[in-house]
């Protein structure tokens, strides 16, 4: 039985370290975000790039530590895609601002979704996940504000710094949920 338990355990200190840097990251994305924004096009920009880049490398991250890439398909699409985001943001650029508002709000639909997904798949193994399930649903919703928004004059700064901000505060929570898992409890198997 303490096999069985073991790993369970690690992946939960994993689970809960990588929401703890997720948010860490993205409360920091925000305090450079607002303090740069006005000052420095090359800073804004270069954090426009940043932030879908960090979430493709903490989506492959989380499926590898999790099971592996092929048992995390959504983390592995969702790593894929942000990846895509990171590399049209850095062409886009050149056209202006507003149009990265309309890449992120596709983006944010599109993950927010996937991280629904995975956090449906995980929500009988792993604590914490009832909050992923609202920060994706969240994320979603927010992609079609952003989509709204394109052309509006809206600082795309301000905007997507809202946003990584709720998303900081889930990721906590949801570690703070894991850190705060009885020792006794035990994990729910799944089916299969």
């Amino acid at each position: 039985m303490s096999d069985i338990i073991q790993p369970h355990l690690q992946r939960a200190a994993w689970l809960r370290k990588l929401y703890f840097v997720r948010a860490a990251f993205s409360f920091a994305w925000v305090a450079l975000a607002f303090a740069t924004a006005r000052q420095s096009a090359v800073a804004t920009a270069a954090l426009l790039i940043v932030y879908p880049a960090w979430d493709a490398l903490a989506n492959l991250l989380d499926a590898r530590m999790a099971g592996g890439t092929k048992a995390n398909p959504t983390q592995m699409l969702n790593a894929w895609i942000s990846t895509i985001v990171a590399v049209a943001v850095t062409g886009s650029l050149v056209l202006g601002h507003q149009i990265v508002l309309v890449i992120f709000g596709i983006w944010a639909i599109a993950s927010g979704l996937l991280q629904l997904a995975t956090a449906i798949r995980r929500r009988k193994s792993d604590r914490g996940q009832w909050a992923m399930m609202l920060s994706g649903a969240q994320s979603a919703l927010a992609g079609g504000f952003f989509i709204a928004q394109q052309g509006t004059g809206t600082s795309v700064v301000q905007t997507l710094g809202g946003y990584a901000a709720v998303g900081a505060v889930y990721f906590l929570i949801s570690g703070l949920v894991i850190l705060f898992r009885k020792p006794d409890e035990r994990p729910v198997s799944s089916p299969g």
